[in-house]
C-alpha cells in the first residue's frame, strides 16, 4: 500500500491548497500557492501533478462552480437511458469490474445482528479511509480526512450497532486495492433499507467524470417527487467513492452536501474530471 500512503500525502497537500483557493479566490499563481504551502514552486508542482496529473492552474478550473454547471449542461449521465440500455450495478464502474448483492430487508432491520464485519484502515488518494466488509464484499468505505479517525469509526459502527466487529485489514486489502487502483474485482455487500438500495443502485450507473442530479435519480427510480428522500439516501451511502455519491449534484450545479466533507467531494470530482479530460 506504499502508493496509497504517497497518495494520501499528496491529498493532504492538495486539500490545504483547496482551502486556500476557496478562501482567497480560484486564480492564485503557482508561486503564491507554493509559498503559502511552505514549498518551492517546483516541489509543489511535482506533488500536485503526481496526484492529479495536471497543473495547479488547470486544476483550479475543475474546482469551480462553473465546471459543475458545465458538467450538468453537457456531460451528465441520463440514468433513464442507462436503465433502458440494460445497464446496472453489476456492470462496469469506472473500468473496475464490480459484483454486488444486497442484504435482505429483515436482516437490515435487525441492525446487523448475527453479522460479522471486518474492518481496517488504509491510505487512499483522498486521505485515510476506513474499509468495512463481510464475507461477501465491502459494506463500508469512509473517509477520515475531515473529521478524524474516532468520529469516522463511530459513524460507521453506529450504522449496524448489533454486528460483531473484527479488525482484519488483510481480508479487505484486495477489495480496497481494486477500488483505488481500478484493477481486479471489488465485491460489494450493500446493507440498507430497500429504498436506499434503489438509490445506491442508480448511483452505480454514473461513470467516472460524469455527474447527475438528485431529481434525475428520483425519476430514475420511479419516485420523481421523492427528491428530498433521495438526497437523504445519497447522504447515507455507506460505501463512498465506490458507490459514487459524490457525483450527485443539485439541479443548480451546486455541490450540495457530502457526508465526509465538501473538500473531499470537490477533490474527487476534480480528480476524476482531470483524468477524464473533461
Amino acid at each position: 500500500m506504499k502508493d496509497h500512503v504517497e497518495d494520501s500525502y499528496h491529498y493532504r497537500v492538495v486539500r490545504r491548497a483547496i482551502a486556500l483557493i476557496d478562501a482567497e479566490g480560484r486564480d492564485m499563481p503557482l508561486e503564491d500557492l507554493a509559498a503559502r504551502m511552505g514549498m518551492s514552486p517546483a516541489h509543489f508542482q511535482r506533488v500536485f501533478s503526481a496526484w492529479v496529473g495536471v497543473s495547479p492552474k488547470r486544476y483550479q478550473q475543475y474546482l469551480t462552480l462553473g465546471h459543475a454547471k458545465a458538467l450538468l449542461a453537457a456531460r451528465f449521465t441520463t440514468l433513464g437511458a442507462a436503465q433502458a440500455a440494460g445497464l446496472s450495478g453489476s456492470g462496469r464502474l469506472h473500468d473496475l469490474f464490480l459484483r454486488w448483492e444486497a442484504m435482505a430487508p429483515g436482516d437490515y432491520a435487525r441492525g446487523g445482528a448475527g453479522l460479522t464485519i471486518r474492518y481496517g484502515w488504509f491510505g487512499s488518494p483522498f486521505g485515510e479511509v476506513l474499509a468495512l466488509g463481510t464475507g461477501r464484499g465491502l459494506c463500508g468505505l469512509a473517509f477520515a480526512a475531515e473529521q478524524g479517525r474516532a468520529a469516522t469509526w463511530e459513524d460507521m459502527r453506529g450504522r449496524w450497532p448489533a454486528a460483531a466487529y473484527v479488525a482484519a485489514p488483510e481480508a479487505l486489502a484486495p477489495w480496497v486495492t481494486a477500488t483505488f487502483e481500478q484493477r481486479g474485482e471489488a465485491a460489494l455487500h450493500l446493507i440498507g433499507a430497500p429504498f436506499q438500495i434503489k438509490v445506491w443502485e442508480a448511483l452505480l450507473q454514473i461513470p467516472s467524470g460524469h455527474v447527475t442530479t438528485y431529481s434525475e435519480i428520483a425519476r430514475a427510480i420511479d419516485h420523481p417527487r421523492a427528491v428530498r428522500a433521495v438526497g437523504t439516501a445519497v447522504g447515507r451511502n455507506p460505501v463512498s467513492y465506490l458507490i459514487p455519491c459524490h457525483r450527485a449534484l443539485r439541479k443548480s450545479g451546486g455541490l450540495g452536501g457530502y457526508h465526509w466533507g465538501l473538500p473531499v467531494k470537490r477533490a474527487m470530482l476534480a480528480w476524476e474530471g482531470a483524468r477524464a479530460g473533461l
